[in-house]
Order: C-alpha cells, then structure tokens, then sequence
C-alpha cells in the first residue's frame, strides 16, 4: 500500500475530521476502520427488522460541534434548534422551559415552585453559562491555555460556581426547588457516575453540556447522527483522504508502523504520523503498554412508538413536552438516592432518565408509511454504571429496564408500553443498550462513552490536548484533552497540531 504522510486509527467522526483537515492540506492520509462503515457511535440504523425508522442508535443529539469545523469543510449537514429545551413533570403539573415564550417558562416555574426566586435564579445562571459558552468555545478550536488565562476570561463568579467547586455546592446555593435542582444537575451526569456534592468530574460534565459551539443549545441532526458521519465522510473523500473499512488494526508502534487484519489477511502499513481515534484503553493494547479499563454509567433505550403517551399535565402538549428533554424521576433528592443505590451494587429503585422524541423535530428519519404514524422516542438513563451488569448481563439489563419503564410510568398518565409500536414479528420496538453492551457492540472499554474521564478545557503545559509520549502518536477523538461527545474538536486539533497552525 506505500507510505502515508498520516494514518488515522479508527473512522469515527473525529477521526474523519482531521482526515479532511489534513488531505484538504495535501497530505496522504488513510484512514482504517475495523466495522464496514465509518461513524463510530455517530450513526443511524434500522434497529428493528421490516420498521423504516433509522434511529440515532447511540449518539443521538448535537451540541460540541464547532460551525467553524460545518464551514471549513464545506458539510451539507442541518442542524434544528429544539423549540422546547425541556420539560419535567411533577405531580399533576411540571416544569416547561419554552426557548420562543419567556412568559410561559416563567409562569411554568411559578406553578411549580410556588413564586419566582427560582426563576430568577435560573436566568441568573443560565446567563452566566452563556457568556462563559461564548468566551469559552473558541479556545477549544485553539492551543491549550492555562488555568490562570481560563479563570481571567470567565471572570471570577463563574470561575468559582462552574470551575473550583463541587457544581452540587453551586446548584443548592442559587436553588431552593428540587425538581429545579435537579433539572439543572442532570447536565453534570450524562454518561458520568458522580456524587455532584464532592467531584468536581461532574462540574467537566456541566460544562462541555453548556458551552457547546459558543450557545450551549442540543441541536437535532436532520436524517439522524448518521447524517453527521456521512457528510464527514463525505468531507474526507472529496479532500482526497483514502478510507478503508473492514480493516481492524492489531499493533501501533511509536515509529508510525499500523499493523492491520482484513478478510484477505495481515498488513502493515507506515505513516509519517499515526493519529489514535480510539479509546486509551485500547491505545495501551495496540502498543503492549498496561490497560486500565474506564467505567462507563448510562442505560440508553431506543423505542419506536404508535403514539405518544398521554400527561398528566393536560395544560401541555405531549408533542411539546417530548420535543425537548423531558426528565423523569431527575430532583435533586431523586439524583442522590439513586447514585447512593448504583454506589452499593444496586439497580437504582425508581432510576433517573429523560427521553426525547427526534421525529417530532424531524420526521425525515420514519419512513413515508410510517410519518404520521409513528415516533421515535430515546431513552438516556442515568447512574447505570457497568458494575451493576458484569456478573449477569442479560438479567441486569433486564432488571434496568423494567425498573426505568416503572420510573417512566410513574410520571405518565398511562403506562409507556402500550404506546410501542409492534415490529411485523409483533415484538414491541425496544432496545436497550447497557455499558457491557457497548463495550461488546461497539468496542467501547467498560462501555465509557467518553472513552475516558472528561478532562478540563485547559493545561499549564500548554499543546493541542493531542499529544502523547511518541512524537509520531497523536490522539484525535474523546479522548484529547478537550472531547468527548460529537465536537470533531479532537480531529482538528490532532490536525492542526500536525500542521503547525
């Protein structure tokens, strides 16, 4: 096959970006993926046999993704703003946070906190998250600052609420509401097992849910995240880089020698540069180095529904209410009792979860017989961690799930299962992917969808947050200092970081 100027080890959407980047620049590039398609967890899939609905399987909402990465490489991608961020029942009323009708959230709050210091308090925060997102997001496209030059440019308050202490401490301070509390919180738990009081991993959470592309908003990719992976793919191949799927890498070497297998046998190939889009644990065994296995933390349910479930608050739309994050059973009390169950061993009683509806935004993704007909509902549970699914996997996961549709059911004015949609087998269209599914599925160690623990978006050594011991290895996907969801910041970093920008 020859010699590359740049290898990139794995095709998901970081790994695709700074492919781009990089043949957009005149390098050789050759980018190896062990599945027959590129994406990685970034993709859509009809999950259901003989249902024309293409979920976004695991990734399923965009924020992190830069529109400077949309512009430069030219991606015929849409992305829709939520109407609605969120809505969270409680009792016979709920909490609606309606983006267009300020009036509204706020009478919203009124109703469920019974006057409008929560209010007041939440717009007090939000406010400062915004002008953080905005002073914030441009550096992670940049070299790395140091702390010092981050607390300078978010000013002091934000520094000491969102930086140097526990975001519980934060939250309970500004909140008296606990469903408010709540609300808020679950920004700091996605797919990260933490006690919000003391680990301030919960507050890298917070942020990078916060700050994404400069505004914070979770937008819905129009045709599914697989749509995102293909116009990236897209990007790549028209800037000349050469993919090959199929391809599942066995040996990297510090030198830039990538050993790979295919149908057809064993190879090896040289790179001026190896850029790593895979997980460290799996970096450490291509390299013979000792493996230390993350812990991933979430139960994600992929659905197809008939119908959408009735509320029990009928002074709002369920279309409005699924639209946007709808948390179920997330109070700050609730967050805590569950993370205290999953810390001993046990499948939370009543677990903590939101869920949205993607067809409601886009209904490109329901096949023409089925628009009108159907929707697709996703489920991210939190406080799932994979201990709680080593010894029996298939009956934890069975547990989980009876457990989260009793949570779910308990905030709906009927329960969640009569409303699935029935395959042509007449089997109900549910999935449910716990982290030792991830892992076996999709490669991910401990099923971490980060890869590993979030870091912060700034280092006193200063670099991109790509490098690694080996001048000739370079990290370009979750793992890079400042990554984790669907940014392709690592992949332009990694790239930048080559090209001496």
């Amino acid at each position: 096959m020859g010699a590359y100027d740049v290898i990139v080890a794995g095709g998901g959407h970081n790994g695709l970006v700074a492919a781009a980047y990089l043949a957009r620049a005149g390098r050789r590039v050759l980018v190896l993926e062990r599945y027959d398609h590129v994406g990685g967890l970034a993709i859509s899939t009809r999950a259901f046999p003989g249902v024309d609905v293409r979920l976004s399987r695991y990734s399923y909402l965009v924020s992190l993704l830069p529109g400077e990465i949309v512009r430069d490489l030219g991606l015929d991608l849409e992305l829709r703003r939520r109407r609605h961020a969120s809505y969270t029942p409680r009792g016979g009323t709920g909490l609606l946070v309606d983006n267009e009708d300020a009036a509204r959230t706020a009478a919203s709050f009124r109703d469920v906190t019974g006057g409008e210091a929560d209010h007041e308090a939440w717009r007090d925060l939000y406010g400062m998250t915004a002008r953080v997102a905005r002073a914030l997001a441009p550096t992670l496209l940049e070299p790395l600052r140091t702390p010092a030059e981050i607390e300078r440019l978010v000013g002091a308050e934000a520094w000491r609420d969102l930086f140097a202490r526990p975001i519980g401490e934060t939250v309970d301070e500004r909140f008296a509401d606990d469903t408010v509390r709540g609300v808020v919180l679950t920004d700091a738990l996605i797919g990260t097992f933490a006690d919000t009081t003391t680990d301030l991993s919960a507050n890298r959470c917070f942020l990078y849910h916060v700050i994404g592309d400069g505004t914070g908003d979770w937008n819905v990719p129009v045709g599914g995240m697989g749509a995102v992976s293909g116009a990236l793919e897209a990007a790549a191949r028209r800037a000349g880089a050469e993919i090959r799927t199929g391809a599942e890498i066995v040996g990297i070497s510090p030198s830039g020698e990538v050993a790979f297998v295919t149908e057809d046998g064993e190879h090896t190939v040289n790179g001026g540069h190896v850029l790593v889009n895979l997980p460290p644990a799996v970096l450490d065994r291509l390299m013979g180095r000792p493996v230390t296995v993350p812990e991933g933390a979430q139960l994600k349910v992929n659905m197809v529904l008939s119908r959408l479930p009735r509320l029990k608050d009928a002074q709002v739309d369920p279309r409005a209410a699924f639209s946007g994050t709808f948390h179920i059973n997330e109070g700050r009390d609730q967050l805590a009792r569950a993370y205290a169950q999953a810390a001993r061993g046990e499948i939370p009683e009543l677990p903590p979860a939101e869920v949205y509806c993607h067809s409601l935004t886009d209904p490109s993704i329901l096949g023409p017989e089925l628009r009108g007909r159907a929707e697709t509902m996703t489920l991210f549970g939190l406080h799932m961690p994979a201990r709680l699914f080593q010894k029996n996997s298939d009956q934890g996961r069975k547990q989980a799930l009876e457990a989260t549709f009793a949570s779910v059911n308990a905030v709906l004015a009927e329960p969640l299962e009569d409303c699935l949609l029935k395959a042509p087998d007449g089997t109900p269209c549910v999935e449910a992917k716990t982290p030792v599914d991830l892992e076996k599925d999709a490669g991910l160690p401990g099923g971490h969808i980060f890869h590993t623990d979030l870091s912060w978006p700034y280092a006193e050594e200063g670099g991109w947050g790509v490098e690694t011991e080996h001048e000739r290895v370079l990290v370009c996907g979750a793992s890079a200092r400042r990554g984790g969801g669907v940014s392709g910041i690592g992949g332009h970093n990694a790239a930048m970081a080559l090209l001496g920008r």
